[in-house]
């Protein structure tokens, strides 16, 4: 969306300048800053237009402005109202028309500790936040951020209006790009995943209402939120929605729950679970989901490999990315996890085995190592893929697709849990595998990663994908094709999920001239048209060289 839209993009850019600028220069202390300004903007916003809905519907709607707020650490006084600020003040709306240095400490001061304090203290919200800073050094700093935000919204309105996009998804548009702009690979190897990858996989799972979702390593909720999207664009299809119109990338996508009922909404809402190590990203992750509508969000902070996290067979369905860091420390490993390894790839692949319950599927991006290492924690992962799970698909991914954060070639799995980790396998789960080697994915494969003209594979992956035959997806020199597990399983192959290991390469046949022919080429090319008496007369130079070579080839 931004792609077709300079001026946004150029405001995005301007606030991202000003923090820097400003003596912010880390892109995730930046980013976190931002976050919490566009949050009291989205809260003043979207009070407004709930009170405007009421007002016509003749709903009772109290605003989250009405009335006054204690802050916590003065509760417990005697007293206590004598320190109650009117909540009016604490709205964007009121606070923007101040002067600079008041402007300052009233936000780090009042509004700050109220956004902290919003869901009330037993929120998942408040809990995160609570160690949460507002570090804007600067009186004139903040001054220009809140005008550029303004004028981002301002923006996103006319777009919304001009193109009938939903405002909703505009400012989820928005603040994605704000994440896409985290151009530094983090501290433990996350990077964040691309939109159009994310939403490839949800149309690969296909996410139904009810289900449950995780993300063990959810970093900022893209997985998530594109498990949401895909859900609440299936219900807004099946309600009639006429607008929905196919973005760049070819995927139909709407975060607007208004089809849904509050029923409905509360479902999806719940259903939706994700941690991550990393408390900024905890935070990022609640805000990009509350951006996006879903008011109280579950995410948190846990290390899903660690012996305190205990779930199991919980979840219908993982989409994840989990980050390839190299290993952890072996005292810290949940003992539930059998694999002999401290490789994190391999053990966050069997830990979202363990988190699926029975017939409950994952969608997983891994670097390309995982389907070939010859170590034997690889190999017994892999075995245990194609026999105690429906091992469904392994699509290669080009190695430009992570691009600024890393050139690491990758591979999305794709599979069913069918027998449980104590359950005898009485007979292996998976019968067929689908490969596919995905050449483009739309963007061009260098650290600009530009968007091309059309989607690359990834419209065909989806429709392949669902349509795939085991009795006539046999072309091995073909793009995709299916592999039977036996061949897999052989003492050949020996569980090596490689596509290059069942791929049959094409050589084609080439003609060449004659060297003869090719050599008078060659002699024109120098000499024009010269008849061979004046051509026997040259001497030396390349012109020679060539005569003679073409004696010698007679």
């Amino acid at each position: 969306m931004l792609q077709n839209n300079p001026e946004l993009k150029s405001k995005i850019d301007q606030l991202w300048n000003k923090f820097w600028s400003g003596g912010i220069s880390n892109p995730l202390t930046a980013i976190e800053q931002i976050t919490y300004l566009l949050f009291m903007k989205r809260l003043d916003e979207l009070d407004q237009k709930r009170q405007a809905d009421a007002e016509w519907t003749g709903e009772n709607y109290i605003s989250k402005f009405t009335g006054t707020w204690i802050p916590p650490e003065y509760r417990s006084q005697p007293e206590p109202e004598k320190f109650a600020i009117d909540k009016r003040s604490l709205s964007w709306s009121e606070f923007k028309r101040m002067q600079a240095e008041e402007m300052l400490q009233h936000v780090q001061g009042k509004v700050f500790p109220f956004l902290k304090d919003l869901n009330g203290a037993e929120s998942n919200f408040t809990h995160h936040m609570k160690n949460a800073v507002f570090i804007i050094p600067k009186a004139a700093l903040l001054v220009e951020a809140v005008k550029t935000i303004d004028a981002i919204f301002e923006v996103m309105e006319n777009d919304s209006k001009e193109k009938g996009q939903a405002f909703q998804d505009i400012q989820g548009d928005v603040y994605e790009f704000l994440l896409s702009e985290i151009a530094t690979a983090g501290k433990n190897g996350q990077f964040r995943t691309p939109r159009h990858i994310i939403k490839l996989m949800a149309d690969l799972v296909q996410p139904q209402l009810g289900h449950k979702i995780a993300d063990p390593a959810c970093g900022s909720g893209g997985f998530l939120l594109g498990a949401y999207q895909y859900i609440v664009t299936e219900l807004a299809k099946k309600a009639g929605a006429q607008d929905l119109k196919p973005d760049e990338d070819g995927f139909t996508r709407t975060s607007v729950a208004a089809a849904l009922t509050e029923k409905a909404q509360d479902i999806l809402a719940s259903s939706l679970c994700g941690y991550d190590i990393d408390q900024t990203m905890v935070r990022l992750g609640l805000m990009n989901l509350m951006m996006h509508g879903i008011d109280e969000p579950r995410i948190d902070y846990k290390d899903t490999l660690s012996k305190s996290y205990t779930e199991e067979a919980e979840y219908d369905i993982v989409l994840a990315n989990p980050p390839f860091t190299g290993s952890i420390d072996k005292g810290d490993i949940n003992e539930h996890l059998q694999l002999a390894t401290t490789k994190t790839e391999l053990l966050f692949v069997e830990n979202i085995y363990r988190l699926l319950k029975k017939g409950g599927t994952a969608c997983v991006i891994v670097p390309q190592g995982v389907l070939f290492g010859s170590g034997g924690a690889f190999k017994t992962l892999r075995q245990m893929l194609v026999e105690r799970c429906d091992l469904k698909a392994v699509i290669t991914l080009p190695s430009g697709v992570f691009k600024p954060y890393a050139g690491v070639s990758t591979a999305i799995l794709l599979f069913t849990k069918v027998w449980g980790p104590k359950d005898k396998v009485s007979k292996p789960a998976t019968e067929h595998v689908w490969f596919y080697e995905m050449a483009a994915d739309g963007y061009s494969l260098d650290d600009k990663r530009s968007k091309q003209e059309g989607s690359g594979d990834l419209q065909d992956i989806v429709a392949r994908y669902h349509s795939r035959n085991p009795a006539t997806d046999t072309d091995r020199t073909a793009k995709c094709f299916m592999v039977p597990r036996t061949e897999i399983a052989d003492e050949k192959n020996n569980y090596d999920l490689s596509l290059s290991r069942y791929k049959q390469a094409v050589f084609e046949e080439v003609h060449y001239d004659a060297p003869g022919v090719i050599l008078d080429r060659l002699i024109q090319a120098e000499v024009g048209d010269v008849d061979g008496a004046e051509l026997g007369k040259v001497r030396s130079g390349i012109v020679r060289e060539l005569l003679e070579l073409k004696g010698m080839v007679g």
